[in-house]
C-alpha cells in the first residue's frame, strides 16, 4: 500500500528537511494562496519495513542562482501575483554528509573530513 502526504516548504536560504520513506516520489508542488506558502505532495509506501530517509528541499525565486548539482523538481505559481517559486532537492552528497549548500560556499568554515 501507499499514500500521499502534504508538506509545507519554507522559503529562504535554509533548506527544508523532510523525513520520507524509502521509495518516495514527489507528485505535486503548489503555492497555496490562503497560507502564502509552497507545498509539496509526496507519495510514500506504507510498508513498516521501509527505511526513513532525510531529504532536503529548497524553494527559490526566479533568477535566484542555485548550485549546479541541485535537482529541479517543479515550479509553483502565485495565481494572484507575479511570483514563481522553484523547488529543488539538494544533492545526495550534501544529504549524506548532513551539510547544506550554504556550508560549502567560499568563505565558510566548512572542512572536508574523512568518514570511517
Amino acid at each position: 500500500m501507499k499514500t500521499i502526504h502534504k508538506f509545507r516548504l519554507e522559503q529562504g536560504k535554509a533548506p527544508t528537511t523532510l523525513l520520507l520513506r524509502e521509495g518516495f516520489r514527489v507528485v505535486r508542488c503548489e503555492y497555496l494562496v490562503p497560507d502564502k506558502s509552497v507545498y509539496l505532495w509526496v507519495e510514500q509506501p506504507l510498508s513498516v519495513g521501509a527505511r526513513n530517509l532525510e531529504r532536503q528541499f529548497r524553494v527559490v525565486f526566479s533568477g535566484e542562482p542555485v548550485p549546479d548539482d541541485y535537482v529541479y523538481l517543479d515550479t509553483a505559481l502565485d495565481p494572484f501575483g507575479p511570483e514563481a517559486y522553484h523547488v529543488f532537492e539538494l544533492p545526495a552528497v550534501e544529504r549524506e554528509l548532513g551539510i547544506s549548500g550554504a556550508d560549502v560556499l567560499p568563505g565558510s568554515n566548512w572542512r572536508q573530513t574523512a568518514l570511517s
